[in-house]
């Protein structure tokens, strides 16, 4: 006995838009927190050595910048610590000398001021080779 004559069966059917819109949720949120890899800079591996220590050359003027700013050339105190004094100082420590290399030894602890400073007094001295002194860690 069918008692819903007229009344056509409805067929069940799955609403695939809620599934969606969770699916799409699901993959913003994926996309948002995977952290993507990019490397700013350059993966060098530097070169080793084993030689011994070069021995101090003689056209060599040291620099030495302690932790408050006070700059010593070749162990003799520069009474400024402005560039112009620095500069004289290096170019009386040059005097004839055949491009000297201006070597700063700076404490580790030095503003990093005071080391461009001593560069820029180099550079008006017109000492162009400049290095830095390390200490070594002993590896």
């Amino acid at each position: 006995m069918n008692f819903q004559r007229g009344r056509a069966q409805e067929q069940p059917e799955i609403n695939l838009i809620p599934m969606i819109d969770v699916l799409l949720v699901i993959l913003i949120f994926l996309m948002i927190t995977t952290t993507y890899s990019k490397y700013s800079g350059l993966d060098i591996n530097l070169p080793t050595a084993d030689a011994q220590q070069a021995q101090e050359q003689a056209n060599e003027i040291n620099v030495a910048v302690n932790v408050q700013g006070d700059v010593m050339v070749n162990k003799s105190a520069v009474g400024a610590r402005d560039i112009e004094a620095i500069s004289l100082a290096l170019k009386r420590a040059a005097g004839g000398a055949k491009d000297p290399v201006v070597v700063i030894s700076a404490d580790a602890k030095a503003t990093h001021q005071s080391v461009i400073d001593v560069m820029e007094a180099a550079q008006q001295a017109g000492l162009s080779h400049i290095s830095f002194a390390i200490q070594n860690t002993g590896r």
